[in-house]
């Protein structure tokens, strides 16, 4: 009698692509460093305050995004296509932590900004209404 680890069925197995590829990037998300709330690809290395350079060129790193963050739910808007000058604006849409992305490639380089949130207004106090100093009232 057989058992099944004894069978030769095993050697026949062949890896399903699609779970290799969610597998894949699964693992590379979860690799990746989260600054104020905003996933950066792993190996971007900090270059300023808020921004950091990404280790791949500019098409991987939207590639890279759009897994993370999708288009349908944070939209984008082309910043600047010029020359040598490439950049994208991803809008947080929750607003919690941060309020967007930039990702820009120039001088060869592509870079991401995490646009902090910007600090809110100080509300201005209503003016007092001054009283006349007199002891009349005004009518």
């Amino acid at each position: 009698m057989t058992r099944a680890l004894d069978s030769l069925k095993g050697l026949f197995y062949k890896a399903r692509p699609l779970g290799a590829a969610v597998a894949a990037l699964w693992v590379s998300v979860a690799a990746a460093e989260v600054v104020s709330g905003a996933q950066l690809p792993d190996g971007s290395q900090k270059v300023g305050e808020n921004r950091y350079r990404a280790p791949h060129d500019f098409e991987k790193t939207l590639e890279y995004y759009k897994s993370v963050y999708p288009a349908g739910t944070f939209p984008r808007r082309s910043v600047v296509n010029q020359p040598g000058v490439k950049a994208v604006h991803i809008v947080n849409p929750s607003g919690k932590n941060f309020e967007g992305l930039n990702i820009y490639e120039a001088n060869d380089e592509v870079r991401i900004y995490v646009v902090p949130l910007q600090a809110a207004p100080a509300s201005a106090k209503p003016a007092k209404k001054s009283e006349p100093k007199s002891g009349k009232k005004s009518r």
